[in-house]
């Protein structure tokens, strides 16, 4: 235990293995929700009666556009997190909040 330094690994070898390893977790996490979005958009394309190669066209906006809305909920949280804090906390961090009695 003397060894390990500050992140916990014994060396660079095993820290750049575990690296690895969580690439490989969040890439197949990742391909996990895009299959589950690409299977749930075909099924909703098909049972809405498109066929032939118009299907492959439907799901494959579908896939894209649900996947595009899913990437931006992520910076529009951040935002909405931060607005929130803003227009509810005090300009002067030393100031108490006006409270109407």
């Amino acid at each position: 235990m003397a060894r390990q330094e500050a992140g916990g690994f014994a060396n660079r070898k095993e820290k750049e293995t575990m690296s690895r390893r969580m690439k490989q977790i969040l890439f197949i996490l990742g391909a996990t929700v895009i299959v589950a979005i690409a299977l749930g958009s075909l099924g909703i394309a098909y049972a809405g009666g498109v066929r032939g190669l118009g299907l492959l066209g439907v799901w494959f906006f579908t896939t894209c556009g649900v996947v595009v809305v899913l990437a931006q909920l992520i910076p529009a949280g951040i935002l909405l997190s931060s607005w929130i804090g803003t227009a509810f906390g005090s300009f002067r961090k030393s100031e108490m909040p006006a409270r109407a009695v």
